[in-house]
């Protein structure tokens, strides 16, 4: 950060604040303590029947692989509701949201994936603006190695596994 978005000078220093223990941007005019914090992931595993939806991603990173459909939680937006619109934005599928499947932290790049299991309401989904391709999978059927991030490979192993054990939960797990 150059500027404080308060004062607007560009007088900003990278300090421990007095009272706190970690560093934060100080503006040296007005006092301002600008606090940085992980961005939030929402998402929502679609499942029909046996199979789950997912969407071969159109932008970057990882354009071109697999993905389960989640992207940034928009600012006066709950997680369920940043879920529902990331699987609209990418695989135009309508789905109502039940549990939690998997909490997910990266930390080393600040990001938090809340990520839930999905029931689509029909089988009718199409191909959003982020995605190249849309596809319901058995899970013998998963490009493994073609899915973008480890994150959807965990939710995805969890899913299945807890489907197998006809007992669903939230998982959580970091990188």
């Amino acid at each position: 950060m150059n500027f404080c978005s308060n004062c607007g000078f560009s007088q900003l220093q990278f300090e421990i604040p007095e009272g706190d223990n970690r560093a934060r941007y100080v503006c040296q005019t007005c006092g301002t303590i600008h606090y940085t914090n992980p961005k939030i992931v929402a998402g929502c595993l679609p499942v029909w029947e046996d199979k789950v939806l997912l969407a071969k991603r159109a932008i970057h990173p990882r354009k071109g692989y697999w993905n389960i459909p989640a992207g940034y939680l928009e600012n006066k937006e709950s997680v369920e509701e940043g879920a529902l619109r990331e699987v609209w934005e990418e695989t135009e599928a309508k789905v109502v949201i039940g549990g939690i499947l998997a909490v997910f932290s990266i930390p080393r790049i600040s990001q938090v994936y809340i990520l839930f299991r999905g029931q689509m309401e029909t089988a009718n989904f199409g191909i959003g603006v982020e995605s190249l391709e849309v596809e319901l999978f058995a899970e013998d059927e998963i490009p493994w190695n073609d899915i973008a991030f480890y994150s959807s490979k965990f939710a995805l192993e969890q899913f299945f596994a807890d489907r197998k054990r006809g007992v669903y939960e939230a998982h959580v797990g970091e990188m």
